[in-house]
């Protein structure tokens, strides 16, 4: 049986019996448990709330450390995604350079000898200008000498 303050302030007692107890020392004790209750009852219900209060931020804390450790885990894995995002864009960027780098080698080479085939060429035409005017000189050498000795 719960007891509340209400009940010890209204508590009744039989009649005085002979070597008895005071009817006032009574009220008086009763008056002074009564109020010390209704502190304790009070305090109770004080420490209950802040209990309560305490649990409402424990779970509040709780659910916004989920929340935290949940938003961690989402930038880790952007990060590691943004990271192998750049990899594959840095391979990528390599592989071009490296595919561009073989076509100018390419290109150069096919240049060089073409190059090298318009000297040859050029260097044939000269050796048969060479001899197509030693032909000429010759001949007209020899017209020269043919008509010294008429």
């Amino acid at each position: 049986m719960k007891i509340t303050p209400l009940d010890i302030q209204q508590q009744q007692f039989k009649g005085k019996m002979l070597g008895g107890l005071d009817p006032n020392d009574v009220d008086a004790f009763l008056q002074t448990v009564a109020s010390e209750m209704e502190n304790l009852v009070r305090e109770n219900n004080e420490l209950k709330e802040q209990q309560s209060r305490q649990s409402r931020d424990m779970l509040d804390m709780a659910e916004k450390e989920k929340d935290l450790r949940e938003t961690m885990l989402a930038a880790q894995r952007i990060i590691e995604d943004m990271k192998a995002n750049a990899q594959k864009e840095a391979s990528l960027i390599v592989s071009e350079a490296e595919l561009k780098a073989e076509r100018i080698v390419a290109d150069s080479e096919r240049q060089l000898g073409e190059l090298k085939a318009r000297i040859e060429e050029v260097r044939r035409q000269k050796i048969q200008f060479e001899m197509s005017l030693k032909a000429l000189l010759d001949s007209f050498a020899r017209q020269l000498s043919g008509d010294e000795q008429t």
